[in-house]
């Protein structure tokens, strides 16, 4: 007998019923991330054919060139969340500020911020791209909702997850009881569970970095590379690989599904910024996701789970995967003089 396909719907359930992690907001919330997730999924696929592909003549709050896929992303996610009564407000890496849910709909008790769609450099080249997610609880002390509200640590993250547009476009999610991946299947046109309990290997022979920023980079970082690159000869007496899509989800899907360590470092070009990757929309989420599934993430001194939000576009440096080498690159930066 075929094994019964189980929904994502039927999952958030079964986990609700099983261990009360998933109140019934949550599910309700986290049905509809899933189903603007599939949207945004369609318009990427159809790329061109959709008049989709391009850059719209305008900049996110970053300063950033916007493609038209972007901002199709970001008004799918707004449009599908409002309107549910189970958010008081939402925050993404497109928009400057945060977006309250208009009085004309329920307030719930959530808020959701996301990147819309990571790794918009690939956009056109038919390169994976994502949708990262995070949901907190708004404090309940204040009334009406603020920007501060949103500056919570990772560690008060209630659900993440992220939505990888590939050759399969996959969901992968935790509520704190692990990570689980869904596949979509677009006959059925929901999400099916194909993976439960993943776990990142401690120990990997493959680093993603951007090998081409090298001459900006701190000492300690400097060091591991080059130990990597020595090879079995060199110190770790083991030869490395080396990967980078320039797509945070792309490359942290690949060490959820089979380890090693991804890095976007602080560097000299903009000293004053800690690093390039924003914390509340990419870091926190994925950083979760990748402690759920026995991983570690830093941003080479501290915990990212631990650091306290000073504001919505925070950036951090960002060190994640394979246990071992986490610690290694924490403690190198550790022994900097």
């Amino acid at each position: 007998m075929a094994q019964q396909k189980i929904s994502f719907t039927r999952y958030l359930v079964e986990q609700q019923r099983a261990d009360g992690l998933i109140p019934g907001q949550l599910r309700l919330l986290l049905e509809v991330v899933a189903r603007a997730c599939k949207s945004i999924s369609q318009a990427v696929n159809k790329g061109a054919l959709g008049g989709v592909l391009g850059t719209a003549e305008s900049e996110n709050v970053q300063g950033e060139i916007q493609k038209k896929l972007d901002i199709i992303a970001n008004e799918v996610l707004i449009e599908a969340n409002e309107w549910g009564g189970h958010l008081a407000a939402m925050a993404s890496e497109e928009m400057e500020t945060i977006h309250v849910v208009p009085n004309r709909y329920p307030q719930g008790e959530y808020l959701l911020m996301f990147d819309p769609l990571d790794g918009s450099s690939n956009i056109d080249v038919n390169v994976s791209i994502g949708t990262i997610f995070s949901v907190l609880k708004k404090p309940d002390d204040t009334p009406g909702v603020q920007e501060a509200d949103f500056l919570q640590p990772g560690t008060q993250q209630v659900a993440a997850g992220y939505c990888i547009y590939g050759p399969q476009t996959t969901l992968v999610l935790t509520v704190g009881n692990g990570v689980a991946m869904f596949t979509l299947d677009r006959e059925q046109g929901s999400f099916v569970l194909t993976q439960e309990d993943i776990q990142i290997p401690a120990d990997t022979k493959e680093f993603a970095i951007n090998m081409s920023n090298m001459r900006h980079w701190d000492e300690p970082v400097k060091r591991y590379i080059d130990e990597c690159l020595a090879g079995k000869e060199g110190p770790r007496g083991k030869d490395f690989n080396m990967r980078w899509i320039a797509s945070m989800v792309a490359d942290v899907h690949r060490i959820l599904m089979r380890g090693g360590v991804f890095m976007y470092p602080w560097d000299k070009r903009e000293p004053e910024k800690a690093g390039k990757l924003r914390l509340m929309y990419e870091a926190n989420p994925m950083s979760w996701l990748v402690e759920q599934a026995g991983g570690a993430a830093t941003n080479g001194k501290q915990r990212i789970l631990d650091l306290k939000p000073t504001k919505l576009h925070e950036r951090v440096s960002v060190m994640l995967g394979s246990r071992h080498e986490v610690e290694r690159l924490t403690q190198y930066h550790a022994e900097k003089p």
